[in-house]
């Protein structure tokens, strides 16, 4: 696993870290998952929610505990509370709260929506947090949304890069946000690259940012966030202090 960061433009923090799959030399997803398939997918996402807890709970600093983001696929579970076992008596060994575990999904892949919704309302029953990343990239969007509201929202990156060239992506991360805040759902801008674009999210009113401008991902270790982010938002942190 690899963890890259998330962080809260408005209190000065990080927010959470999402844990991302990587080869056992440091090699990325797509190397990984190449050798997945339905025959290893359940076992697959099984060790990945283990691996990411077992590592968050070593590393993730005991006071102030952040967030833990891991990917699921929905499509490896067959029932949701039968699945969950394993996960729940891990973070039960490790001591890790189930109330800062965030399990997001890809919304590029196209799945039995009723199907999903069970296992998102099965998480939230259970205490976790649940996410839709790449939103306004995929399947679902707006029709899974009339029908479950996750906690967060991840909108995909290409709404994001170069959006403080574009007005059109302007208007509709806007108006995006704006409907987002009335469902009661927090919204994470990803794929951050550039100041420029860090600054116009920031003036949009976005709160949680995360990409290679904030930091990259660390394998098998917790990134730190530049002490220029914090010196950019005027909280005067200093390296110190976002040594996580």
């Amino acid at each position: 696993m690899a963890f890259q960061p998330i962080i809260d433009v408005g209190r000065g923090l990080v927010f959470a870290h999402e844990a991302l799959v990587r080869g056992m030399d440091g090699s990325g997803a797509a190397s990984v998952l190449s050798f997945v398939d339905p025959d290893n997918r359940y076992a697959f996402d099984q060790q990945c929610r283990v691996h990411a807890i077992e590592l968050a709970a070593s590393l993730f600093p005991r006071k102030d505990i952040p967030h833990l983001s891991i990917n699921f696929m929905p499509k490896a579970i067959y029932e949701p509370r039968a699945c969950i076992r394993q996960t729940l008596e891990t973070a039960k060994r490790t001591n890790f709260p189930l109330d800062r575990i965030i399990f997001e999904f890809k919304e590029v892949e196209k799945l039995d929506t009723a199907h999903l919704i069970n296992i998102l309302r099965s998480y939230r029953e259970i205490g976790f947090k649940t996410a839709i990343d790449d939103f306004g990239a995929g399947h679902s969007g707006l029709n899974l949304l009339t029908r479950f509201q996750p906690d967060i929202v991840k909108l995909d990156m290409d709404l994001i890069r170069g959006i403080d060239l574009d007005p059109v992506k302007q208007v509709v991360v806007r108006r995006t946000l704006e409907m987002l805040k009335d469902l009661g759902i927090t919204v994470v801008c990803e794929g951050v690259e550039t100041a420029e674009e860090f600054t116009t999210l920031t003036e949009l009113g976005v709160d949680l940012i995360q990409g290679y401008f904030v930091a990259r991902p660390t394998f098998e270790g917790l990134s730190e966030v530049s002490s220029a982010i914090w010196r950019f938002l005027g909280n005067g942190k200093t390296d110190e202090d976002t040594a996580l």
